[in-house]
Order: structure tokens, then C-alpha cells, then sequence
């Protein structure tokens, strides 16, 4: 089954339109889910529509509401809602381009793929695609999708187009509210270099294929042995992590490091230091036995 355009419209640089369709680059295939089944019928549990002091109610009698303070509400109706909405103009024109690295990651939300509508398009597409990887830049803009805007950045990737949904400023929390309380501190010299030792010995490409994600798979293979085992408990053996310690057994962070670096196994735990024992009072001499 062919994949579904999530938008179809053109991209606009000044006087030039791009017809263009968009689909989702991502997929939830790496998610579990789990439905809650009542045990003693294996049906699965339906959620009633419920007020406080009322009990079931109607669901044509629920409107939408906005609290304003609490327990306060602004209700609204679908014809309000609809009223706002902004019509899909069919059209991303690009705004303004930046360089990559003024937009923080924590600005990026959900990656598509963009590809040209028709062959007529990809003379076009392919000069917009080489102009932003040879600038170094990307382009924004705000894409009116089912009735929201939303902000997107647009940049080369591979053969082709990635348009990035964007979160907008008041969805991003600032990091100053976290990162406040870390000292000012300049870290040792030796062990700096060290740490970059470690990073360089262990540097490579990124392939996601590399990686995965082993609750997921230890929970398919309980779900395919249970089903094997026609409804019998089954239990998954996994491997916990070492707790923590905590208290006075710290790892001394040079040491670490470079058995980190020469490949070593973790260093031992130094404790707190003991104050050294007494001498043991010297032996006396066995006392000769009498002839």
C-alpha cells in the first residue's frame, strides 16, 4: 500500500512554486501498547463519560472549556472553534534562512520527508535542495495544517528535502531554570584530556541500526512465548543493573578515566581513610620446658 501524503501544495522561494508532497520520515513501530482486559471475560474495558455528583452522562451534552482559574471554565461550542481555524493555503513560502546552528535542538519536533509533485517540479526542487546545502542554511516558514500553523524549518538531507515541524518559544522550558546551580568551576587539565582521549577512542558513525531497544524486544518475546503457552504465566529473565553505591565508596574520577582509556575493568571503590591500626605487641618467646 503506497504511503499517504500527510500535505500536498508548493513550496514558495519568492516568484519560483515547487509543487511538492510531504509524508512522515517517522513510525511508532518501535512501541508497545497494551489494551486493559477484564480478566474474567477477556474483554477488553470501555471508559464511561462521567460528571462528579451526576454519574453517566450524554456525550451530545459535552462542549469544550477553557479553564481560566480554577474551576472556572470558558465553554465553547464547535461552530466557535471552527471559526477561527486557518484555511490550509496549500503553500509553505519561505520566510527567512538561518544557519543550522542558530536553531537548538530542543526546537525540533517531528521530521517529514518533502519530495517534488511531478518531474516538471524536480529541476526546481533539485536547485533549491543544492542552494540551501551549499549556503549552509535553512529555511522557515509556517505551514497551516488542519486548521493549526505551524512553524517548520526546511533542509537538504541525502538526495532530497526534510521540512522539520518546529515547537514554538512558549513550549520550550529555559534551561537556565536548570542548569542554574551548576558551579563555575574550570575542570583539571589531565583529566580533560583524558576524557577526550576516552570520546576519540570511542567515536564513529552513527548507525542507528546499532541499537536497540531491549525492553521491547524482552517484552515480544514474553508476548510470543505466552502465546505459544496457551495463556500460561511466563516470566523474563533480565539482567539488573549494580546498584549504586552511595556514601563514602567514590570512584576516584583519574583513576576511571584511565582505565577507561587502556581498557581496563572499573577501578575499586577508595573509601573513607582509616587511621592506621596499632603494632600488634611483639610475641614473647615460648617459655623452655623444664628437663
Amino acid at each position: 500500500m503506497a504511503a499517504r501524503a500527510y500535505w500536498k501544495g508548493q513550496i514558495r522561494l519568492a516568484l519560483v512554486s515547487i509543487p511538492v508532497e510531504i509524508y512522515a520520515a517517522t513510525k511508532s513501530g518501535a512501541a508497545i501498547s497494551f489494551r486493559q482486559i477484564h480478566e474474567p471475560s477477556g474483554k477488553p474495558v470501555k471508559y464511561e463519560k462521567t460528571v462528579p455528583g451526576i454519574g453517566p452522562i450524554d456525550t451530545d451534552d459535552i462542549v469544550k472549556g477553557y479553564e481560566t482559574s480554577k474551576g472556572n471554565y470558558v465553554l465553547l461550542d464547535e461552530e466557535e472553534i471552527e471559526a477561527v481555524k486557518l484555511e490550509s493555503k496549500r503553500t509553505l513560502e519561505l520566510l527567512q534562512f538561518v544557519d543550522r546552528e542558530e536553531i537548538d535542538i530542543l526546537y525540533y519536533a517531528k521530521p517529514y520527508y518533502v519530495v517534488p509533485a511531478d518531474e516538471l517540479a524536480e529541476e526546481a526542487y533539485i536547485v533549491l535542495r543544492e542552494a540551501l546545502r551549499r549556503t549552509k542554511k535553512v529555511g522557515l516558514g509556517q505551514l497551516a495544517v488542519r486548521g493549526q500553523e505551524q512553524l517548520v524549518a526546511l533542509r537538504p538531507c541525502g538526495r532530497g528535502l526534510v521540512l522539520e515541524v518546529l515547537r514554538y518559544a512558549d513550549e520550550v522550558n529555559k534551561a537556565a531554570n536548570y542548569f542554574r546551580d551548576i558551579g563555575d568551576a574550570k575542570p583539571d587539565t589531565d583529566l580533560l584530556d583524558l576524557a577526550e582521549t576516552l570520546i576519540g577512542k570511542k567515536s564513529g558513525r552513527f548507525d542507528a541500526g546499532d541499537f536497540h531497544n531491549h525492553y521491547v524486544d524482552a517484552i515480544k518475546r514474553v508476548i510470543a512465548k505466552k502465546a505459544k503457552a496457551k495463556g500460561k504465566r511466563v516470566l523474563e529473565d533480565v539482567e539488573e543493573a549494580a546498584p549504586v553505591s552511595r556514601g563514602s565508596n567514590v570512584i576516584d574520577l583519574m583513576a576511571a578515566l584511565k582505565a577507561s582509556v587502556d581498557g581496563k575493568k572499573k577501578p575499586p571503590a577508595t573509601t573513607a581513610q582509616k587511621p592506621p591500626a596499632k603494632k600488634a605487641a611483639a610475641k614473647k618467646a615460648p617459655a623452655r620446658k623444664r628437663a
